[in-house]
């Protein structure tokens, strides 16, 4: 089938502030960005996002909307690859990724509605809905706030609940305490500590940890200490896991040995190209993958990735996105649907919603 070339790149930034300030072990935040590009050819236009900063909005407009225009859209992994090239000198990570993630995933959207198929189904998606996990939790939250949230998840149907940890053990272990009181058995407890202990402490938390039956300690030491990693994974009886920040396969690769499960964030690590790739090496190395976050935008790729345990139902995301876009999957007996209810039959099937123009900045 031949394809219109790309005759316009449009990019919009939009902040949504959080109902209060929220915090995890190493951080707080009291709004998300969603920088979102559209990507047009002939009648039809791609939609992606990525959570990130304005600076991520500026990378597209200055450095890659240039390198689209005119371009064939069904090229996409050529693209994908030429557009990394092309940020060489100032390096793919960090925000240079998120645009790129973006990119990538306006690109496949696209394409799907070009060709007139589901995203799922151009990704040959094996299945109609993937398990999700309740995922918050922070530490600032009072006792009855982080009760609420927990109490939503189950109302929900989800099978496993996270929470943020890192900031004082004690009253960690009072809040895993908590939520353990709330679910009972049921219901697998997941701790997130965002990178901030050191190996040693992370050790003596892990014991603790397999001690009140938790399952799953995400970055208890920062992705970036390897060797951390290591020698938490081989002290605990719970997951190690980390992956998040992974930007490459070249990333991946060097994580996958130190980590139980991978994690992988769509608007980060290379949109939906680079989160196949990534897959991929976990897949050949026996390690399950985790998506983290975007739960809308991860919905229509999870199926056709071997080994994808879960995706994180992050209660950020949960709440922006039926905001920003029209068509958003929704989580139903704890699994959330390949496409929204709602949603374009082609593509991902999701549209920048007029709601989301209060949030425009």
């Amino acid at each position: 089938m031949t394809t219109p070339p790309i005759d316009d790149v449009t990019v919009e930034t939009f902040r949504f502030p959080t109902p209060q300030t929220e915090a995890d072990g190493t951080l707080s935040w009291d709004a998300t960005t969603a920088v979102v590009v559209s990507i047009r050819a002939g009648r039809e236009c791609g939609l992606g996002w990525t959570y990130s900063s304005p600076a991520a909005a500026t990378v597209i407009e200055h450095e890659l909307a240039a390198l689209l225009s005119g371009t064939t859209p069904g090229h996409v992994t050529e693209t994908w690859r030429r557009l990394r090239r092309a940020c060489r000198n100032m390096g793919t990570p960090g925000v240079v990724g998120h645009a790129l993630s973006a990119v990538d995933i306006a690109l496949w959207d696209l394409v799907g509605r070009l060709l007139r198929v589901p995203l799922d189904t151009l990704f040959c998606s094996a299945g109609s809905a993937t398990p999700v996990y309740g995922s918050g939790g922070f530490v600032n939250l009072t006792d009855e706030q982080l009760a609420e949230q927990v109490d939503s998840w189950q109302a929900a149907g989800c099978t496993a609940v996270k929470i943020k940890i890192g900031v004082d053990a004690e009253r960690d272990l009072e809040r895993i305490a908590l939520v353990r009181g709330l679910v009972g058995s049921r219901i697998d407890i997941m701790v997130d500590a965002n990178g901030a202990y050191t190996p040693g402490e992370a050790r003596r938390v892990g014991a603790e940890l397999d001690r009140l039956g938790v399952v799953w300690f995400e970055e208890p030491v920062t992705s970036d200490d390897l060797p951390g990693l290591r020698a938490v994974r081989d002290t605990v009886r719970c997951d190690v896991t980390a992956g998040e920040y992974v930007y490459s396969g070249y990333e991946a690769e060097r994580l996958i040995d130190v980590v139980d499960c991978l994690q992988l964030d769509i608007t980060r690590c290379g949109g939906y190209t680079g989160f196949l790739r990534a897959a991929a090496i976990a897949a050949a190395e026996h390690r399950d993958v985790s998506a983290h976050c975007a739960p809308a935008l991860h919905a229509g790729i999870a199926a056709a990735v071997p080994r994808l345990r879960h995706i994180e139902w992050f209660v950020d995301h949960a709440r922006l996105e039926p905001l920003l876009v029209t068509g958003a999957p929704e989580v139903v007996a704890g699994r959330i649907a390949t496409r929204g209810a709602e949603a374009d039959p082609y593509g991902h099937g999701m549209r920048l919603s007029e709601r989301a123009a209060p949030y425009r900045i």
